[in-house]
């Protein structure tokens, strides 16, 4: 008597045990789905986005980049200002940099020193060093590693930071 009880016992926890198997079966479909859509709808939104935005994260770049273009050459493509040049004013340890990361990612690309004369090779360097430096799409630390490089000093950067924050309002 004992032992069929016990028998009855375990088939009623088989029986739960089941159940709840195939309903959380059901949540891990229904979890895997929404998360494939998600992952779906963001890349199409990066895909389509405009050229500023960094193609990894979808985020936004364009308004730090064109406040950073006044702030550096007020637009001017043509702008030299030492070993700097174009609208960003693009130093040729920037371009060195840009091109090791392409390096490591074993692109065949390479920025040449010309390109920092185009407005649009100057944008997706800057986006490329943001992409490797600053995955984190902090604005504050893209615009002092701008100016300061990427070990930039918080004091040496205020003024030109509140600069290009001012541009951006």
């Amino acid at each position: 008597m004992f032992v069929e009880e016990n028998l009855k016992d375990n088939a009623v926890l088989v029986k739960s045990v089941r159940l709840k198997y195939r309903v959380m079966i059901q949540i891990v479909k229904k979890a895997s789905l929404a998360l494939t859509i998600l992952v779906l709808t963001c890349g199409s939104v990066t895909a389509s986005g405009s050229s500023s935005k960094s193609k990894k994260s979808g985020f936004n770049w364009n308004p730090v980049i064109e406040a950073i273009i006044q702030v550096e050459s007020e637009g001017n493509a043509k702008a030299i200002s030492g070993n700097s040049v174009g609208a960003m004013q693009i130093t040729p340890i920037l371009v060195k940099d840009c091109n090791e990361i392409l390096k490591k990612q074993k692109s065949k690309k390479r920025f040449s020193l010309n390109d920092r004369y185009s407005v649009a090779k100057s944008k997706e360097m800057f986006l490329l060093i943001q992409s490797y430096h600053n995955p984190e799409n902090s604005i504050e630390k893209a615009i002092r590693a701008w100016n300061g490089g990427p070990n930039y000093s918080v004091r040496a950067t205020n003024r030109y930071f509140k600069k290009v924050m001012g541009k951006m309002k």
